[in-house]
């Protein structure tokens, strides 16, 4: 028997195994013209679907390689980053990195454009789609599949939309996901989230959203101060405290920092994120020395280290001290300025990262003035007391860095003004970014001012001479701030 036929719309009925219930098969009430279906020759896999191509042949196909009609796939798999032409599916294996795959420019409503990942590793490394000056779903962002075994369909319909996607297999986040985090003092500045510490906390990730949003922060990292040094009577004046360390990445969300020629001279990347809390240490800024009319004087001390995550600034260098005990310049982030006796100024970016952190200190003065020299900044050395000349007021600390994390320009770690000598005059100025300024020789006698708080500024050196002695100022403590996109 080559066929068998049932008239009337009569069905074939397939009786389960007591003969109770049956499956049946008929044809429509109504067909337009003879209709044969020819069954594949083999079982396709779970979860594909039987399908025609348009002349009664059936066949399996997986779900996930459904596509519009019109789409030529390619068969050579790309590896690399690639631009698509319209009526072309791709095949992409990011086994060995991060693929984008840029859209057609210039397209016209109807194109169509398809991707799916070979390897099942866009969970390790996601394809990002590049919009390519289109907007993706009415946004003017890149999309990205971060699911193994993801597919898309993407058509063009208009400039307002742009492309959409009409099909979507094993996908989760398409559009841009963007970092939720707390901690420390939080403000906005347009699509960006700020938080500030001005002292130690933690910084708690709860969400790490994709590369189309943001999973990437800016920071600033500034070690705290140092103190000033001091000046025994009869003498001459000390050195100015070092800056803390000022480390930072090179971008900011309204665009870059503007910083000297000094640790910014190389780009220095965002830090990725995870879920997790990232303790924030504030380092406490170093005391100043004090100055005693017969020796003993004590010694300044250095700043402590701020820290976020992988990022360490070093506290500055103690301003360097002339009376017993003598004392040079301590290393730090930026070093401290030395005395008009010891003639050494503290080493800068101690220990050594790149870019560069600080600023090596100033050199004190020989007589008649016997000054101190200015302590190490973030973006200058610490100034050298300029010869036999009256006071220190040559003796300038370092310049601090200027930058835009919070919005707007503030300058931090600035190093401490070297102190006046015996002569009486003034003393120096800090440096800008918080550095206190030296105190000048006269009677009565006043101590060097203290670095700003929370801006890393190295202490002002106490002053000495004929008829006083003075104290040094306390560095100002550090401060760290975090920066990240939260919304488009």
């Amino acid at each position: 028997m080559s066929e068998i036929k049932i008239n009337s719309q009569g069905e074939v009925k397939l009786y389960d195994s007591d003969n109770s219930n049956y499956v049946g098969l008929k044809a429509p009430a109504t067909v337009a013209s003879d209709e044969t279906f020819t069954l594949p020759s083999a079982d396709g896999s779970a979860n594909f679907l039987l399908r025609t191509d348009g002349s009664g042949n059936l066949s399996f196909i997986d779900v996930a390689g459904l596509t519009e009609p019109g789409i030529d796939w390619q068969s050579t798999i790309k590896t690399g980053d690639f631009t698509a032409v319209s009526s072309e599916g791709y095949f992409i294996n990011t086994t060995s990195g991060a693929i984008t795959a840029t859209l057609p420019s210039s397209p016209s409503p109807g194109d169509v454009v398809a991707f799916k990942d070979y390897a099942a590793t866009f969970a390790t490394n996601n394809l990002t789609i590049g919009r390519n000056s289109s907007n993706i779903q009415g946004a003017a962002v890149n999309s990205v599949l971060s699911t193994n075994r993801a597919s898309v369909v993407l058509v063009y319909v208009d400039a307002t939309k742009g492309w959409l996607y009409v099909q979507e297999s094993n996908v989760e986040n398409l559009g841009p996901q963007y970092i939720a985090a707390s901690g420390g003092t939080v403000t906005t500045s347009g699509d960006y989230k700020i938080h500030t510490f001005n002292s130690t906390g933690t910084f708690t990730v709860s969400s790490v959203g994709n590369p189309a949003g943001s999973n990437t922060v800016d920071y600033m990292v500034v070690g705290a101060g140092a103190g000033g040094g001091a000046s025994a009577h009869p003498g001459g004046g000390g050195g100015g405290g070092g800056a803390g360390g000022w480390r930072a990445s090179s971008g900011t969300a309204s665009g870059s920092y503007t910083a000297g020629p000094g640790p910014l001279t190389s780009p220095v990347s965002a830090l990725p994120v995870s879920a997790q809390g990232y303790p924030i240490t504030i380092g406490a800024g170093g005391s100043g020395a004090t100055g005693a009319p017969s020796g003993g004087s004590t010694i300044a001390t250095n700043g402590a280290n701020s820290v976020f995550s992988s990022v360490t600034s070093a506290g500055g260098g103690m301003g360097g001290i002339n009376s017993s005990p003598q004392q040079a310049g301590g290393p730090g982030g930026s070093g401290g300025g030395s005395s008009w006796e010891t003639r050494t100024g503290g080493t800068g970016n101690t220990p050594p990262v790149s870019p560069p952190q600080g600023n090596t200190g100033g050199i004190g003065s020989g007589g008649p003035a016997y000054a101190g020299g200015g302590g190490g900044g973030a973006t200058a050395v610490g100034s050298n007391a300029n010869g036999p000349v009256a006071g220190a007021a040559s003796a300038v600390g370092g310049a601090g860095a200027t930058s835009c994390i919070s919005a707007s320009p503030v300058a931090y770690a600035g190093g401490g003004g070297g102190g006046a000598g015996a002569t009486p005059g003034p003393g120096s100025s800090g440096g800008t970014g918080g550095g206190g300024a030296g105190a000048a020789s006269n009677s009565p006698p006043s101590n060097g001012t203290a670095g700003t708080a929370n801006t890393g500024g190295g202490g002002g050196s106490g002053a000495g001479g004929a008829s006083c002695n003075s104290g040094g100022g306390g560095g100002g403590s550090g401060v760290v701030i975090i920066r990240y996109k939260y919304q488009n």
